[in-house]
């Protein structure tokens, strides 16, 4: 039972939460109450989810020795020793193949999505995430993949600001978390990751920065603009703004102040004033999108 309990951690449930962007064509194509498009993208999420551990469970083989001595990251089950290497990987081919032959009963083109999802996660921990800039947009495009799952799956054409937004975000998050390492490892970022050695808290902080003008200027512009104002049939998702702009400068004030943890979820997770927010964007989003107010 605890072989299964360990496995079952290994597959990093906390970070499911990064595939709820498979949602947003849902809700912003105005599919949410539409049957089956919602039915499809809650199946597809599962599917995801799966796929998502998959690849969670093979970078961890390929980087059990530098999570060994990382100080968070060395209490993971494949670190810490609590399940090994033979059952992970006996795992990680089994669920690999079952998300795989799912995704290709629920639509084609979404498994087709899938497998190049798990194919350039492989790619990643092997090759890619050891090249500067590289790795970041890495983790941007996995991020696109899942907007371009959730459209598949509801039936909806995407947004080019829908594109732009998630892969800006992504890149926001991907950057502050190479912060965060850097300043969580210091002078031992090279034994974890040898990418941290090509970057440094200057650069970062800049590519932030910039990002970050990037994204308030995006969404007030994706607001205000004819077609999306057609669309929903009002200018309302304009006071949205707020908490958009609040979303973005709290975590900075968070990644700022809790200098202790590299994991953006938990950043998240852990700040009542960020869920408060994000509840309240839902909100404002939800009653503007289907209800016109």
């Amino acid at each position: 039972m605890l072989i299964m309990k360990y496995l079952f951690l290994s597959l990093r449930p906390q970070q499911w939460i990064k595939n709820l962007f498979i949602f947003i064509p849902l809700i912003f194509g105005k599919k949410l109450l539409v049957f089956p498009n919602n039915l499809k993208t809650i199946i597809a999420f599962c599917f995801f989810s799966l796929a998502a551990s998959v690849a969670y469970l093979v970078n961890d083989i390929i980087d059990i020795k530098k999570d060994k001595i990382h100080p968070t990251k060395r209490l993971r089950p494949i670190a810490s020793g609590k399940i090994n290497i033979r059952q992970a990987t006996i795992t990680a081919c089994i669920l690999g193949t079952l998300s795989i032959a799912l995704s290709f009963v629920l639509d084609i083109y979404f498994g087709l999505v899938m497998l190049g999802y798990l194919l350039f996660n492989f790619i990643y921990s092997m090759i890619l995430k050891n090249a500067v800039i590289i790795d970041i947009f890495c983790i941007s495009f996995f991020f696109l993949l899942r907007i371009i799952a959730g459209s598949l799956a509801a039936g909806v054409e995407l947004s080019h600001w829908i594109i732009m937004m998630s892969v800006l975000l992504a890149l926001f998050l991907g950057f502050n978390k190479r912060r965060q390492e850097l300043k969580l490892l210091e002078r031992k970022a090279i034994y974890h990751r040898s990418v941290l050695t090509k970057y440094n808290l200057y650069f970062i902080d800049q590519m932030i920065a910039v990002i970050t003008s990037s994204i308030v200027i995006t969404y007030m512009l994706y607001t205000v603009d004819a077609r999306t104002v057609k669309e929903f049939g009002t200018k309302n998702l304009m006071f949205s703004i707020p908490f958009v702009y609040y979303g973005i400068f709290r975590y900075l004030y968070l990644i700022h102040k809790i200098e202790r943890d590299d994991d953006p979820i938990r950043i998240l997770l852990s700040d009542r004033m960020m869920q408060l927010d994000i509840a309240l964007w839902i909100m404002v989003c939800s009653a503007v999108i289907y209800f016109g107010f």
